[in-house]
């Protein structure tokens, strides 16, 4: 695995030796995204994260999409878990101390009950078990819909959304463009039980993104938070597939103390 990191990452970074790693492809992915405001976001983090920003806001994501080749590293796939939807509710942010940036979740659902609770002992992510359905409907056209399951307040996502196909504007992806923003990020921060924050390192290549076309006819999830849309489109993309590695979460304070001249290189 090291070897296929080392030819399809397009930036250098130190492999981590002898730690085990998550291998998983994502599909058919939406990202569907809405400018707020910075100080929405900010108050929603752990200390030490703050909101990135573009053009003067923040930024949230809806993601529904399906993961299969889920294995550990020199492992068979994890029983259970070759096909998979999820869905989840993504913000973009700094670590103040680095400037680092990354992605924050701030909820993830999926119907796979195993994968919910690896999810949450093994990256100590907010997963919940969800209800789901995703069907095609043509070449690059889904249905999906998600009921979160166990929790008093419904919190239902339903959308129909289709990839336009490549075009020229988005081939690659690049510094200062609102893509590059959204998608060049290639690690996770979340919080432990203590509200400690934990960063997990992703390897994969750039997004190979497309533009699409979505309705989205109920979106409960900003609201659990509080948050509330503004009263405009959203940022609409589409992307076939990619292939991730995600390394085990790490306090940040202590990565930072242990290896500090080695990710200070790499960022």
């Amino acid at each position: 695995m090291r070897e296929i990191l080392e030819k399809t990452s397009h930036r250098p970074w130190p492999l981590p030796p002898g730690r085990w790693a998550l291998s998983q492809r994502w599909n058919d992915l939406l990202f569907a995204h809405w400018p707020m405001r910075i100080a929405d976001i900010d108050h929603l983090l752990p200390e030490g994260l703050e909101a990135d920003h573009f053009q003067g806001s923040a930024w949230i994501g809806v993601v529904p999409f399906w993961m299969d080749q889920i294995r550990l590293r020199k492992l068979p796939s994890l029983p259970g878990v070759r096909r998979t939807p999820e869905l989840n509710l993504r913000t973009y942010v700094r670590d103040r101390q680095t400037g680092t940036p990354g992605v924050y979740f701030l909820s993830l659902d999926a119907r796979n009950l195993f994968g919910v609770m690896m999810g949450r002992g093994m990256f100590h992510l907010p997963y919940h078990w969800a209800q789901m359905k995703l069907e095609p409907r043509g070449e690059r056209e889904f249905s999906f819909y998600s009921r979160r399951l166990l929790t008093g307040t419904p919190i239902r996502f339903a959308a129909r959304y289709r990839g336009l196909g490549p075009t020229h504007r988005l081939v690659q992806t690049r510094p200062g463009t609102i893509e590059y923003f959204l998608t060049e990020r290639y690690c996770l921060f979340t919080r432990d039980a203590l509200g400690r924050v934990l960063r997990a390192d992703i390897h994969h290549v750039p997004w190979p993104l497309e533009e699409a076309e979505a309705e989205i006819t109920q979106n409960d999830l900003p609201a659990q938070f509080g948050l509330q849309l503004p009263n405009t489109p959203p940022l609409l993309h589409y992307s076939r597939r990619l292939a991730a590695y995600i390394w085990p979460a790490e306090l940040v304070g202590t990565r930072v103390l242990r290896t500090g001249p080695a990710v200070a290189a790499a960022q």
